[in-house]
């Protein structure tokens, strides 16, 4: 499972890539392999790029581990899912997110919790459907998404589930900007390379003192 997660360096630069020939869909093992190769990301210098593959940035949780019906392992999947946004939400360094296709789901609650998210120009689609399946959105999720939703658009992306073009997300505030498909490594490697000089510790204490309360919030909410 761990070819399928991607580490590399790019000097102050990292570079996780989820490839899992399909729609990268975050599944236990999936979770696990992501939460090794980011622990090998380091916490004091340089900045981290989370990039999907080719017309799909993530699709989601593993359905078939809701359909399975254990809830050993459905309890399990969840939890280390939102753990794992937790870790990118309150990242001392900068994460920029390659959004490089449809971000559905924990894909686009997990862009959400990138400090920059630039996205692909295309045919693509950006969406927190779970109200439209029949879930409620718990606390911790909420709080990442509204953060980074433009007031306006808060009731329409979580509350209707309303799918979005990716050609709106800049305008909804999923997304930061939007590149061609061909320029899409190169702009974000060049963001990456820029962010990568700000200063440490002062990156990450100024997020704390915009962010501190939400960050408490999201701890509790996970338990």
């Amino acid at each position: 499972m761990s070819d399928i997660i991607n580490l590399r360096n790019i000097d102050d630069v990292s570079l996780i890539t989820l490839d899992d020939g399909k729609v990268n869909a975050f599944s236990i093992e999936m979770l696990e392999a992501f939460n090794e190769k980011l622990s090998q990301v380091p916490r004091n210098n340089g900045s981290l790029i989370i990039k999907g593959r080719e017309g799909i940035f993530s699709g989601g949780f593993n359905l078939k581990t809701f359909s399975s019906g254990d809830p050993e392992q459905i309890n399990k999947m969840l939890k280390l899912g939102f753990e794992t946004l937790y870790e990118i939400y309150t990242f001392p360094r900068p994460v920029i997110a390659a959004v490089s296709g449809h971000a559905i789901a924990l894909g686009i609650f997990l862009t959400s919790c990138c400090d920059y998210r630039i996205g692909v120009k295309g045919d693509y689609i950006l969406q927190a459907n779970e109200v439209r399946n029949k879930m409620s959105i718990p606390t911790q999720l909420i709080e990442i998404a509204a953060s980074r939703l433009h007031k306006s658009h808060i009731y329409r992306a979580l509350f209707h589930a309303e799918p979005y073009p990716i050609a709106l997300g800049v305008e909804a505030g999923w997304l930061d900007e939007l590149v061609d498909q061909k320029e899409l490594e190169k702009r974000t490697l060049e963001k990456a390379k820029n962010l990568s000089e700000l200063g440490h510790p002062y990156y990450k204490e100024t997020k704390e003192i915009l962010l501190g309360e939400t960050f408490q919030k999201i701890k509790s909410a996970i338990g």
